[in-house]
């Protein structure tokens, strides 16, 4: 990128966007911070940080010495994000709204908002980096293993990577908060947010019980007898070991996977009988799996990918596993696909993403639609 150009940085109140605009500053950009509003419901509760953020980004900009607007994207986030949300897990899948988030507001609504400042790029504070190959662009791991955040960036395509930047994804975390504790920024040492996407941290199930219909039903071992009652099978995810209402029910004999006092792990969901099954032991056989299909593929060049060996995430904090990604029997490799592990991978769960890889470069993924042990 040529020096002194127009850059919107999406300024969350937290460091790492903090420190990328101030990099972004020093390397002699035009930069203008912009706050986004997406989460209105319940602003006034104690877990919605929106106010309180919006002080720390603007305390930020008053240090570095650059613009910022509030901008609100509250009913973008609701029709694009939120309702799919809720469908998603009324249908009893797991769905990770952080994805559709990033693909739906931050590198579009906010993007499109940018251009229309006269912006010649927008960057955000996330740990992962954009390389420019000939006239395509890829998604790179960022640098720090334990932050990398290209899972949730997946779904990005080629227009919005060749207008983004990620000035933090060449850094550790810890050099992040080196630099901000160095220039004074007042949110240094502002602990990192771990909520749902601009909604916050709270109590899940609470919040949900607000928005989603919920109908009792028995909860069931692998045997098929009945050991309890669940509250809604929206409720619930694959390889859920707290919350599910049994904690510390012996075992009737032997528990395939664990012993009297193995703890319970949510396994399957049989929504036709509104039934939810559990299991005693992580290494149960019922929660491992050698095979996915997913749908609503997103690839990052524009195309899908041939079939191969690959690596894929089946969730954030999951190490690479080796897979092969082969064609469904129907057609080719575009909008579902196959995974196939060659060593089981445990509680894959319909609703997240399954992510590929190919080393540090992140190729795209699709949604989990069904699960093979």
């Amino acid at each position: 990128m040529s020096a002194k150009q127009r850059v919107v940085v999406g300024l969350s109140g937290g460091v790492d966007s903090a420190v990328s605009a101030h990099l972004l500053k020093q390397q002699g950009h035009e930069v203008i911070g912009i706050f986004m509003k997406n989460w209105e419901d319940d602003d006034d509760s104690e877990y919605c940080s929106s106010r309180q953020d919006f002080l720390d980004a603007a305390s930020v900009a008053d240090v570095l010495g650059i613009e910022i607007e509030h901008v609100n994207f509250a009913a973008d986030y609701k029709d694009r994000v939120f309702a799919d949300f809720l469908r998603e897990y009324q249908a009893g899948r797991t769905p990770n709204p952080d994805v559709l988030c990033n693909a739906e507001i931050k590198f579009k609504a906010f993007l499109d908002h940018a251009m229309r400042l006269g912006a010649e790029c927008i960057a955000t504070g996330h740990y992962a980096r954009v390389r420019q190959v000939g006239s395509s662009f890829q998604l790179l791991k960022g640098l720090d293993p334990l932050k990398d955040q290209s899972y949730f960036l997946h779904r990005l395509n080629q227009a919005q990577l060749s207008k983004t930047l990620f000035p933090v994804g060449e850094l550790p975390k810890t050099e992040v908060r080196r630099i901000a504790a160095e220039i004074g920024l007042p949110n240094a040492k502002k602990k990192d947010s771990t909520g749902i996407c601009f909604i916050g941290e709270r109590p899940f199930r609470e919040f949900l019980n607000r928005y989603l219909a919920h109908t009792p039903g028995p909860i069931k071992d692998h045997r098929g007898q009945v050991i309890g009652e669940h509250v809604g099978l929206s409720f619930y995810t694959l390889g859920q070991r707290k919350g599910i209402g049994i904690g510390g029910l012996k075992a009737r004999g032997n528990a395939r996977g664990g012993g009297d006092h193995a703890p319970w792990f949510t396994a399957r969901k049989d929504m036709a009988n509104n039934t939810l099954y559990v299991v005693q032991g992580h290494d149960h056989p019922w929660l491992q799996s050698r095979a996915l299909v997913a749908d609503d593929a997103s690839w990052v060049a524009g195309q899908p990918l041939p079939a191969g060996p690959l690596t894929a995430k089946t969730r954030y904090r999951q190490t690479d596993a080796a897979c092969t990604l082969t064609a469904p029997a129907e057609g080719p490799v575009a909008e579902r696909f196959e995974l196939r592990f060659p060593a089981a991978q445990w509680a894959m769960t319909p609703g997240q993403s399954a992510v590929l890889y190919d080393g540090e470069v992140c190729l795209g993924g699709g949604v989990i639609a069904e699960v093979e042990n």
